[in-house]
């Protein structure tokens, strides 16, 4: 076991893969010889070399479109985006190249392209630097999607995102890069393409995921505090998702809450609560509840405590539905 920060146990994970595939190569704005903006792949273009950790040119459109090209040549490129709202000028490569040429090709073709987008807000930074734009990409098909909440699941979820043979976006939550916690490096948490159970209870469940995971935690402490029973489960997998594991859990307590750091609007919650809906309407004692950001662009720094969904939040979404 090592403790390690999510950021490290994320550069632990490009290199042990890099290592292991010489065909696995880095590539981004800065991302050399900077190490990236939150320094995830500080010191790999001295351990593999710049022809294995490129630092491109500022254009996102460039660095995806010549990854589908490398992919195609038998490559397996990881690209850093450095901020979540700079991946838009790529919006096109991803949605309309990346994610389709498998089905075009009648899966003959594959893309095994990664890609890392830093996300999420709290970090007190200014416009397009704070967004949470996995439910543009989730309503894409062809894309797989993931968001690791620790440093055990960001350490294995990299490697099993670069051995996938499909896309893979990796949103990592920027405003917990420094959160520590254990790695085994010898055990893998499971497929990365299904949720987990990090806290089992009783009475209600809360879902969540990334930088929400541990406000959930935090809630579910409250709770019990309280005389409460609730369970959270971590999304980890935000396409495909894993309907069955949320089903089950609000078949046990009977009340979900869906808390992620996106507007409400519009929101994977949105999704999930139509699921579970279906699936257990007759084990629910309350509607689902879902807590969100609000339908509004990101505002300033100085009032982004006030639009970011945290544990006072949670807590009340819980109120209500024990209310019922």
């Amino acid at each position: 076991m090592k403790q390690l920060t999510i950021a490290k146990a994320i550069n632990a994970g490009l290199s042990r893969a890099m290592a292991e595939n010489p065909k696995v190569m880095l590539m981004g704005e800065d991302i050399g010889s900077l190490g990236g903006v939150y320094r995830v792949t500080e010191g790999l273009k001295d351990r593999y070399g710049a022809h294995r950790v490129l630092d491109t040119p500022l254009g996102e459109a460039g660095i995806v479109g010549t990854a589908v090209g490398l992919a195609q040549r038998g490559y397996r490129p990881v690209c850093e985006i450095q901020f979540d709202g700079f991946t838009f000028p790529a919006f096109n490569q991803i949605t309309t190249q990346l994610a389709k040429i498998h089905a075009r090709s009648d899966g003959n073709l594959t893309v095994p392209v990664t890609i890392r987008i830093p996300y999420g807000g709290v970090i007190g930074s200014v416009e397009h630097h704070s967004e949470s734009p996995e439910a543009l990409f989730a309503h894409t098909a062809g894309l797989r999607i993931l968001a690791p909440s620790n440093a055990q699941d960001a350490y294995w979820m990299s490697q099993q995102a670069i051995a996938c043979n499909d896309p893979v976006i990796i949103f990592e939550p920027k405003r917990r890069y420094w959160l520590k916690g254990e790695v085994d490096e010898e055990r893998p948490t499971g497929d990365a393409f299904s949720a987990a159970v990090v806290r089992e209870g009783q009475e209600a469940t809360i879902v969540a995921w990334g930088p929400l995971v541990p406000v959930a935690l935090a809630a579910a402490e409250a709770a019990r505090e309280d005389g409460r029973s609730v369970e959270v489960i971590d999304l980890r997998s935000l396409s495909p998702i894993d309907f069955d594991k949320v089903t089950a859990s609000v078949r046990k307590t009977g009340r979900l809450i869906i808390a992620h750091e996106a507007p409400t609007f519009g929101g994977l919650g949105g999704e999930l609560a139509a699921r579970v809906t279906e699936r257990a309407f007759y084990s629910l004692e309350a509607p689902v509840l879902r807590v969100g950001a609000f339908h509004m662009p990101y505002p300033p720094a100085a009032v982004e405590d006030h639009y970011v969904p945290d544990l006072d939040r949670v807590l009340e979404a819980l109120d209500r539905s024990f209310a019922y």
